[in-house]
C-alpha cells in the first residue's frame, strides 16, 4: 500500500498543495515553520480521519479561510482508492472513499494503516495517562473493529453514568436500579476492553522489547506493563466499592478509562529515571513495534512518518533507523528534515529509492 498523490486546499498554511511521491523513501525537508510537519498530519487524517496533532477540526483551516480539503490517492494491492476529508466552518465534516461518504468515521479506521513518529511521542512518557491510552488504542483499533465498537459504546455507556452521577448530586436523590442497569452495560464493554489490551500486550511486548534492543545495543531491560484500575477486584465489586466515592467526586473513578501503562528501564521508571537518550530508544521501538505488530495483522506495510526524527537521535542511530525502514520490511515512509543537502547525501549513498521536496513559506517544489 502506497499513497500516489497527495491534495490539499486551504489545509493549515497551505493555499494550495499537490505532489506526487515516490513508493519508498518521500523527505519534506527545509527550514523549521515553513510547514513540513503540516504535510506529514495532512496523511494522517486520509488515514485516521483527525489530525496527529489538534483535536479540533476547524483549527485546521487555514487563517480567516471558510473550508479545507484534504485529498489522496492511495494503492492498495493494485486497487486505486481515492480518499477525501473536507470540512466547513461550523458544519460536520464529511469524509469519503471513492466518492461515498461514511456514515461512521470508525468505519474507515483501520483501512490505510499509519504510524507516526514525532517529538510530541514525549508526552507518551511525561504527559498523562490518557494519552497513553490514546496510543494503546489506537493500535489495537486499526485491525480490531470489534474493539473499536466496543470501545465506542464503552465511552457512550460511561458519559452517561457520569451524568446521572452529577444529576444525583444536584438533586439530592439516588436511584440504585437506574445505576445498576448503567453499570451493567458498563462491565460489558469494559471487561471485553480490558481483555482484548492485555491479549494485544502479550503479543506486543516481545516485539517491542526486540527493538528496543536494536535500537539501544544495551543489555537493558525495557519494562512495559498494563496497569488495571481494577486491581484484583472484578469489574462489579469495583464499582461497587468505589460508589461513594463516585458520588462525591460526579464521576467514575474505575474502569478501562482510567487504565495506564507503565514504562520501566531496569525495573526504574522511564520517566524518573531514564536519559533522554534512554527515553528516545524506548520511545522509538514502542512505535516500531506498532508498525511491525500492525504489519502482521493487516497483512499489509503500514505508512511510516517520521517526523523530525534525525535531530532527536545521534547520527549513527539515525542511519540505523534510515538502513531498517528502507528495507523491504518496510513499505512507503515520509521524513521531514531540515537539512536538504544531508539528507540527499544519505539516500544517495544507500542507493535507497527517493523523492525529496523543498518546503519554503508554504512552497513546495522538488528538491
Amino acid at each position: 500500500m502506497f499513497l500516489k498523490q497527495l491534495s490539499l486546499i486551504n489545509f493549515k498554511n497551505y493555499a494550495e498543495f499537490e505532489a506526487k511521491f515516490s513508493e519508498k523513501i518521500n523527505c519534506f525537508v527545509g527550514n523549521n515553520g515553513m510547514g513540513k510537519t503540516n504535510l506529514l498530519d495532512a496523511i494522517h487524517y486520509l488515514s485516521f480521519c483527525k489530525s496527529f496533532f489538534n483535536p479540533v477540526d476547524s483549527h485546521n483551516i487555514k487563517h480567516e479561510e471558510g473550508f479545507f480539503v484534504v485529498q489522496g490517492h492511495f494503492d492498495k494491492f493494485g486497487e486505486e482508492i481515492e480518499v477525501h476529508c473536507g470540512l466547513k466552518r461550523n458544519q460536520k465534516k464529511v469524509f469519503k472513499k471513492n466518492k461515498k461518504e461514511y456514515e461512521r468515521l470508525s468505519e474507515h479506521i483501520g483501512q490505510l494503516p499509519l504510524v507516526m513518529i514525532s517529538p510530541h511521542d514525549t508526552e507518551l512518557i511525561n504527559g498523562t495517562s490518557e494519552l497513553r491510552r490514546k496510543f494503546l488504542d489506537s493500535i489495537i483499533s486499526q485491525y480490531d473493529k470489534v474493539y473499536l465498537d466496543k470501545l465506542i459504546s464503552y465511552n457512550q455507556v460511561l458519559k452517561q453514568r457520569n451524568a446521572l452521577l452529577k444529576h444525583y448530586h444536584e438533586t439530592r436523590a439516588f436511584d440504585s436500579e437506574t445505576m445498576e442497569a448503567w453499570d451493567e452495560q458498563l462491565i460489558i464493554y469494559g471487561k471485553a476492553i480490558i481483555q482484548i489490551r492485555i491479549d494485544f500486550l502479550k503479543q506486543f511486548i516481545p516485539l517491542f522489547n526486540s527493538y528496543y534492543q536494536f535500537i539501544s545495543e544495551s543489555k537493558e531491560d525495557a519494562g512495559l506493563r498494563y496497569e488495571n484500575s481494577l486491581g484484583e477486584r472484578d469489574f462489579k465489586t469495583a464499582l461497587i466499592t468505589s460508589l461513594s466515592r463516585d458520588r462525591a467526586l460526579h464521576y467514575t473513578t474505575v474502569g478501562p478509562h482510567k487504565d495506564d501503562l507503565d514504562f520501566r528501564l531496569n525495573t526504574f521508571s522511564l520517566k524518573k529515571y531514564a536519559s533522554q537518550g534512554q527515553q528516545k530508544s524506548y520511545l522509538l521501538a514502542l512505535k516500531l513495534a506498532q508498525f511491525e505488530f500492525i504489519k502482521e495483522q493487516k497483512n499489509t506495510k503500514p505508512l511510516l512518518l517520521l517526523d523530525d526524527v534525525y535531530d532527536k537521535l545521534d547520527e549513527e542511530r539515525f542511519t540505523k533507523l534510515l538502513e531498517m525502514v528502507s528495507s523491504d520490511k518496510f513499505g512507503q515512509v515520509f521524513i521531514t528534515d531540515t537539512h536538504p543537502d544531508r539528507m540527499n547525501e544519505l539516500l544517495n549513498q544507500k542507493e535507497i529509492e527517493h523523492k525529496i521536496f523543498l518546503v519554503e513559506n508554504s512552497l513546495v517544489k522538488d528538491f
